[in-house]
């Protein structure tokens, strides 16, 4: 208990030093000196406290700096310059690092991004896929083309869409063939928060005709008390099957809920099922 507080006022104080001179880029052996920790503990620590680590924790805070100076106007170079990174290069690095978007491409509010997207048939039905040039940025299950193009157009209101087929498409495609052995492989283009890429990527650790629960997830990525939080972040998956958000049901063993309906997270679990020897709860 005594070393718990004792925790608690090393980060509190860590977070605070590192709020108000992020821009001074704090070492990881400033943060931890400035609290009496080994460098390699106050790692540990922190990551335990805060949930990710005093690195990543400091890009969170030049992100959001570089935004609020992207929005008033600033030019790239001279917020490169004001958040102390070495230039505009560094400052292109964070952007695609945490928000899957260039700089330039957030300070137009995603105007400059253009999509391609097309609608095509698969095994468990119609689907509509949209790619960016880096990857796929969205996958759904299509019940009506029109709702479909509308809940894409929702998604990426700046941008430019453009109806026609991509390679990013077709290897997409390959992953609702179950003999992939001269697939290619699938680059995705995802945007959200720092919890929400850590559900989706334990998502795509559940292998084909396996279950987890939502309790599983939470603490496949430490997170044991966030259940509610993970079903949140699963139901907000934007690329179906691809991500197999399907694969995860409550512990009790009731299917829970599907973004594209029960009915159809029913059909694809009983095809991976008749697809595979075996189909158990993980």
């Amino acid at each position: 208990m005594i070393e718990a507080k004792a925790n608690y006022n090393r980060i509190k104080a860590a977070i605070e030093y590192m709020s108000l001179n992020s821009r001074e880029q704090p070492t990881l052996e400033e943060l931890s000196s400035l609290v009496s920790l080994s460098p390699t503990h106050f790692q540990r620590v922190f990551t335990e406290w805060a949930g990710v680590s005093p690195k990543k924790f400091l890009q969170s805070l030049n992100l959001n700096y570089a935004k609020e100076l992207l929005a008033h106007g600033n030019t790239l170079l001279d917020t490169s310059c004001e958040i102390r990174l070495s230039g505009t290069g560094r400052l292109h690095d964070l952007f695609i690092q945490i928000e899957r978007m260039t700089p330039g491409e957030y300070k137009e509010g995603g105007r400059g991004l253009e999509i391609d997207y097309e609608f095509y048939q698969t095994p468990l039905g119609d689907v509509l896929i949209a790619s960016t040039h880096r990857g796929v940025c969205h996958l759904s299950f299509v019940a009506e083309k029109q709702e479909s193009l509308k809940g894409l157009q929702s998604e990426f209101p700046e941008t430019k869409l453009a109806q026609k087929n991509n390679p990013h498409h077709q290897n997409a495609l390959e992953v609702f063939q179950w003999d992939r052995k001269h697939a290619g492989k699938v680059r995705v283009h995802l945007r959200g928060s720092d919890f929400q890429l850590k559900i989706w990527q334990a998502l795509l650790r559940i292998p084909a005709g396996r279950l987890s629960s939502y309790q599983k997830i939470s603490h496949a990525i430490d997170k044991p008390n966030a259940s509610r939080a993970t079903g949140s972040a699963i139901g907000k998956n934007p690329i179906a099957y691809l991500i197999p958000c399907h694969r995860v049901i409550r512990s009790s063993g009731a299917l829970g809920g599907y973004r594209w309906g029960l009915t159809k997270k029913s059909t694809i679990l009983a095809w991976e099922k008749a697809k595979t020897e075996s189909f158990k709860i993980d």
